[in-house]
This record gives C-alpha cells, structure tokens and sequence, in this order.
C-alpha cells in the first residue's frame, strides 16, 4: 500500500542543499507528502540542515553516541529513511541497520561486509582486480618501501580517505610521505580523462542503470563541471562492480580514470549518493526518485533513458540569516 506521507533524515548533510531539492522534487513526481529532517554536528552553520523542515545536532560519526543519537531522532520523528552523505558514517550504520529496521526505519546503506570493502582502498583494489574488473596496480606503502619494481612517479593516498584528502604524486622515494598519520596506499599513477559512474542497485540486487558523467571540473574531490555521456563499457563495469558486491544497495559511484596507455581503470568506489548525483538526477537517473518509491511503496519507475550530453556546471549560493531570527 502506498504511504502518503514519508520522512528522510539526511545525515551529516553539510552543503548537501541540492541532494534535498532532488528529494523534494522527486516526492512531488510521486505524489507523496515529504518531510526533510537533517542532522550536522553544528547544524546552525550547515545550509542544508537551514534549507531542512527541521534539524539536529549530533555527535560526529566516529563517536560511540552517533548511531544512538540518529535513532533518537528516528524514533521522535518517525523517520521511514535515513539518507548518509559521508563515507566515515556509513560503517556504524550499516552495522546498525538491523537496529533501525525494527524500529521501522529503513537506513540506505549497503551490507555491512561491502561497506568494509570499500572503505578500505587497498581491499576494494583487491577485490575488484580478482573480478577481473580493471583497477592501478596498488601496493600499501609499508610495503612499497621495500620494492624496486614500481615506475616512478606513483600515486599515493590514505587507505580510507574521502573528499581528496592527503593525496599526492611522488616523483621519487623523497616525496614520499615521511610523516604518515594513518594506513596510506601506492598506486601506479594514471593520466587522462577521469569519470564518474552513478549507479542505482534496487531491493533486490538488481543494477538498474549506470550514468556516467566526464569529471571536467573538480574541486575539493567533488564535480564541479560535468558533463553526461554514454560509455557501453563503462556500464559493463558497473554490471561487474555489483556482481562482485552482492551487497550493494541503491545509489553508489565510482570513479575511472581512462589513461590513455592503460585505458579506463576504476580507481575508488562510494557506496553512498556521490556529490555528483544531482546532475545524474537533472538527466533522468533520478535515484532519489526510485529510492522514495521503495520506501512508500510506491510502483516503481526505475529505467537507464538518461540523457547524454547534460552539462552541469556549479556555483556557490549563500543562505543569509539574520541574527534576529536566531
């Protein structure tokens, strides 16, 4: 039976102001009522908890009161979904996602068992390349340190970081890093044209369409200038990206790099709403769409009839608020 009205609560929803326009739109293409909650550690200063019907401060997501605090939220609010936005969050949630159901919650985030994979770069290099998916050859730099094979320069980066974080070419053992304060990896270094894949996987494991989008610009490890196109092989590597996690669920990306001696590589994987979503939804794929369909029960409008050619370019757009209204 159809609901009429449904709650979603985005979670550590920072500037994620156009991931709630989609939400909202999408409801009134359903025909349901949609009440946005959000949630930040300071919500006061996020212009998606301001643009929310409602929100709350939480812990952060590596605190052992975050899960406990979201589901306080879910039980006052009678939430149906929870939306996360960060890769750090998801591994909490997915273990609590068992939790949340019996409250009647529903949590959009993958297995608990492919949500460790993918949080872990070296592990998702690991996994993939035994799918036969192509991926850079990636070592962890421990051991990278004792091996003269490698050709210079290479890749390296923080075994679970997100957002571009701590990213660097080395051209030579002196650039290495030399003050590591967390697990880093080494990648043979790729150059060329780099991608991102959306992908939706539906309740029941199925993979329902992949868009990709050309990553034109970028700033701060998220698409600032895209552009949509259709690639055959691209969407066959997502077909083979879900077979090789049987555990992923609804909205994921991935990002290629297509080096033009190697060819196309995937080079990381977010099992979450990327940042790029809102153009994927802007040219058809409207993953927040099918999302509020599983969730209300509604008949399900899921297809791959995206547009190619879709351009999205982004801008910064303040939210003022007065300090009387505070």
């Amino acid at each position: 039976m159809t609901s009429e009205a449904v709650k979603i609560l985005i979670s550590s929803a920072g500037r994620r102001v156009a991931l709630i326009n989609c939400f909202r739109r999408a409801a009134k293409e359903v025909g349901i009522s949609l009440t946005v909650i959000a949630c930040d550690l300071d919500p006061g200063m996020s212009p998606a908890c301001r643009s929310a019907d409602a929100s709350y401060a939480v812990p952060a997501c590596d605190d052992p009161d975050f899960v406990w605090a979201l589901q306080e939220i879910a039980l006052r609010e009678k939430i149906d979904l929870i939306v996360p936005t960060i890769d750090p969050e998801l591994p909490a949630l997915a273990r609590a996602m068992d939790d949340f159901e019996a409250i009647g919650c529903r949590v959009h985030v993958s297995q608990p068992a492919v949500i460790d994979i993918v949080r872990d770069k070296l592990e998702t290099m690991n996994v993939l390349g035994a799918a036969g998916i192509p991926v850079p050859r990636t070592i962890a730099l421990e051991e990278f340190a004792s091996t003269s094979e490698w050709s210079w320069p290479v890749f390296v980066k923080p075994r679970s970081g997100s957002a571009s974080r701590a990213i660097s070419v080395a051209g030579s053992r002196d650039e290495l890093p030399s003050k590591i304060s967390e697990p880093m990896i080494v990648q043979e270094n790729l150059t060329g044209t780099e991608y991102t894949v959306n992908g939706f996987v539906d309740a029941r494991g199925r993979l329902q369409t992949a868009i990709t989008h050309r990553r034109v610009r970028v700033r701060a490890g998220e698409v600032e200038k895209g552009i949509t196109e259709r690639q055959a092989r691209h969407s066959r590597i997502a077909h083979d990206i879900v077979g090789a996690l049987p555990g992923l669920r609804g909205a994921f990306c991935f990002q290629m790099m297509d080096d033009g001696v190697a060819g196309p590589k995937v080079i990381e994987i977010n099992a979450r709403f990327g940042g790029g979503y809102p153009l994927a939804d802007h040219a058809g794929a409207q993953f927040a769409k099918w999302l509020l369909e599983e969730v209300s029960g509604s008949p399900a409008s899921c297809h791959d009839n995206w547009r190619s050619g879709v351009l999205m370019l982004r801008y910064d757009e303040a939210i003022f608020v007065d300090g009387e209204d505070e």
